[in-house]
């Protein structure tokens, strides 16, 4: 049995844990069923609703990354903005990025750095909701809960909850992430969370002999009941439970287990994120739309340099072997990974060596989803302080992954009010990825 848990080491500076994040969003009371999966899959599909079979792996840094440290080293500037861990040259002509991602920078041609993506909300709360939905909500930095769907959630909601060929899950959950649960639109959409219930169900809890007479008993009762019901409401009800049952028995089950993988392959993605991605790599090639993963610890208003030398290396190992991977696989036009946290960071360099929150320009880059990778897009100042090229804001990294998944940019859904809601609210396509 595969369990995957999200880091709970640390917590941001307003004291908010991990923790805190996966508990909002979540479905209550064990989560959403199987069976209950395979139904709203079943009414979008005879509601004729659209599909596409791209998808989006969303890597979170939670805390917020540095973007001078990142991907905008800024080695002309003086030395309290520059990067404090110097630059590395990557594949790509004329582009450098932070000196402690060398094999990012070796991947850099199927890659493309934003060095413009700004916002004005410094808060955890309050940046984490805007750029995972997409609107500003200053109260989530009180612990308000999301007002708005993520885009999983809205992908959910647009393709229908589940894959109608293999029973997955449209939306799959690898790490809680404020903003990541579908608001209003209702617990259907809500992600399917891999360390929770929801997961457990898969597994078989008894054995064969007794899951065989679960099944016979509940033929049994759904014969009598059809029996007692003539109106024949009663059989969609027992089809949804046994494509459940055959689902936990079938292979797609398998999708969720990394060890399914060669041994060679495991080894190349190294563990903990580097498992993570592979399982979202696995999850997107089997028909999965959206799969969230959280990377924290990058909340560094002390002491920078220790800190990249503890949680970069993971991620610079990680990212590469799954930009490489996903490429070599010809997945990269189905596929597209998107690095990005709440903000940035402080342009200068704190007294406690140390950068503190900065909203106008954050980190942000993407990999593959058939865009044009290989450059660098938008332009900071000199200091890296904020965009001197047109900003590109979460309404247009919310558009720009609408464009990759095929969901309209005029998308309305109901509110609960009854109004027709957009899902985004005047957001581009960002240009030069197109």
């Amino acid at each position: 049995m595969l369990k995957l848990w999200s880091s709970r080491a640390g917590t941001t500076c307003d004291g908010q844990t991990r923790r805190d994040f996966l508990k909002v969003g979540a479905l209550g009371l064990g989560g959403l069923t199987l069976p209950g999966l395979l139904r709203a899959g079943a009414a979008a599909k005879a509601a004729g609703q659209p599909t596409k079979s791209t998808s989006v792996v969303w890597l979170w840094l939670g805390g917020g990354p540095t973007h001078v440290e990142t991907f905008d080293p800024k080695m002309d500037a003086p030395v309290e903005f520059r990067s404090t861990v110097g630059a590395v040259d990557t594949n790509v002509p004329g582009i450098q990025i932070g000196g402690v991602f060398p094999k990012i920078a070796q991947v850099a041609d199927k890659m493309a750095f934003i060095r413009s993506f700004a916002h004005s909300n410094s808060g955890h709360g309050g940046g984490t909701h805007w750029v995972m939905t997409g609107y500003n909500f200053p109260p989530a930095d009180n612990g308000g809960l999301p007002i708005k769907p993520g885009h999983g959630a809205i992908l959910a909601r647009y393709r229908g909850p589940n894959n109608p060929q293999t029973g997955l899950p449209t939306y799959v959950r690898l790490g809680g992430i404020l903003g990541d649960g579908p608001a209003w639109l209702g617990a259907p959409y809500a992600p399917f969370d891999v360390a929770g219930n929801a997961r457990r169900n898969m597994n078989l809890q008894i054995t064969l002999e007794r899951l065989a007479e679960r099944r016979s008993l509940l033929k049994a009762f759904d014969t009598l009941n059809r029996e007692i019901d003539r109106t024949g409401l009663l059989e969609g009800l027992d089809s949804f439970e046994t494509q459940a049952f055959d689902l936990i028995l079938s292979k797609a089950r398998d999708v969720f287990d990394v060890n399914q993988e060669d041994a060679k392959t495991r080894e190349a993605y190294g563990p903990g994120l580097g498992q993570q991605l592979l399982l979202a790599r696995r999850l997107c090639e089997a028909g999965v739309g959206f799969v969230t993963v959280q990377y924290g610890g990058w909340d560094m208003h002390g002491q920078i340099v220790n800190g990249l030398k503890n949680r970069a290396p993971q991620l610079d190992h990680a990212v590469a072997t799954f930009v490489r991977d996903v490429a070599d696989r010809g997945l990269d036009q189905n596929i597209l990974l998107v690095i990005t946290g709440e903000f940035g960071r402080t342009p200068r360099i704190n007294r406690n060596a140390g950068r503190d929150h900065w909203a106008p320009l954050s980190t942000l880059a993407f990999a593959g989803g058939g865009l044009r990778m290989g450059q660098v897009v938008g332009e900071s100042t000199a200091k890296a302080e904020v965009p001197k090229s047109k900003p590109i804001s979460p309404q247009d990294l919310m558009a720009t992954v609408f464009h990759v998944l095929g969901l309209p940019l005029d998308l309305h859904f109901t509110d609960p009010s009854g109004r027709p809601t957009p899902m985004i609210d005047g957001g581009k396509p960002i240009a030069e990825l197109l």
